[in-house]
């Protein structure tokens, strides 16, 4: 039924994958599917924003994070299924949908985030925004 699974995941925030990540699992063992892990860095290379960062700082935050999701990966996936690691610029919920069209995905994972953040506000919650634009089935893990 699934080939290939996309998990979006924010490292620094373990609500974002603690009850989102077993389900994906099961998933990818239930039809053999490929797990994508997904994190999404802030667009650093917008004008008012990167006169605030040295130039090579998405570099360095891109290195960091991959070798994050290494670890990520090493520790919380059976060795059993094929995991690749991605990583985005840009705005959460728009990085995702283009990565998972990107990758050809057929079903997005996430965590339904219930605390409530100033950004969410702003913003409106990424999870909902993902929901409505995806082009795929999206499974919310509360």
């Amino acid at each position: 039924m699934y080939q290939k699974i996309l998990l979006p995941i924010d490292l620094n925030e373990e609500a974002s994958w603690v009850k989102a990540l077993p389900t994906a699992i099961t998933l990818c063992e239930t039809f053999g599917a490929s797990l994508h892990i997904v994190t999404v860095l802030p667009e650093f290379k917008m004008p008012m924003v990167g006169a605030y960062f040295p130039k090579d700082f998405s570099k360095k935050a891109h290195e960091v994070i991959k070798e994050a999701q290494r670890e990520f990966i090493k520790t919380h996936v059976p060795e059993n299924i094929k995991t690749q690691s991605v990583i985005v610029d840009g705005s959460p919920w728009e990085a995702i949908i283009k990565v998972g069209k990107k990758l050809n995905v057929d079903l997005i994972v996430m965590a339904s985030h219930t605390k409530r953040k100033f950004v969410d506000y702003v913003l409106g919650p990424n999870a909902e925004h993902v929901v409505h634009h995806a082009k795929v089935s999206v499974m919310i893990v509360r």
